[in-house]
């Protein structure tokens, strides 16, 4: 496990910068994907069209470029989660772990998408599958 734990309060009193962390990078990610996806179907038809000379001009090189900055802009974006100690499981739907301790043992408190607060727990291993209800404080 990584050096940062939490306690139950400390991972909802981050919750309101990860949910706008988040819902930025779900943004972004859905822009990628359409953005993806025209540039696929435009490269498609390029090559069915490749008996027109276009030079030595990269048609998609604009396109490209813009792809890879939102990756790295994504990349950012998810780095930053791990700077702060907690653990993205997945984008879309939101799903977050932050370590922590309960009765001595190594434990992840686990948000998911639609939970008002962080609320849950599991094991290291147990996974989503795993979770059970934070005992009250």
């Amino acid at each position: 496990m990584g050096n940062r734990t939490f306690t139950l309060s400390e991972a909802n009193e981050l919750l309101p910068e990860l949910l706008a962390a988040l819902r930025q990078l779900q943004q972004l990610t859905a822009q990628f994907e359409d953005k993806y996806l025209d540039y696929q179907k435009e490269r498609a038809a390029l090559e069915h069209a490749s008996a027109s000379s276009h030079g030595s001009r990269d048609p998609f090189f604009e396109q490209e470029s813009q792809l890879e900055f939102m990756k790295m802009e994504a990349d950012l974006l998810i780095e930053n989660f791990a700077r702060k100690g907690v653990q993205l499981k997945m984008i879309n739907p939101g799903l977050m772990d932050f370590p922590s301790v309960l009765d001595g043992e190594d434990i992840l408190i686990c948000w998911k998408e639609g939970e008002e607060r962080v609320s849950h727990y599991h094991g290291l291993h147990d996974g989503f599958a795993g979770r059970k209800p934070y005992p009250a404080e």
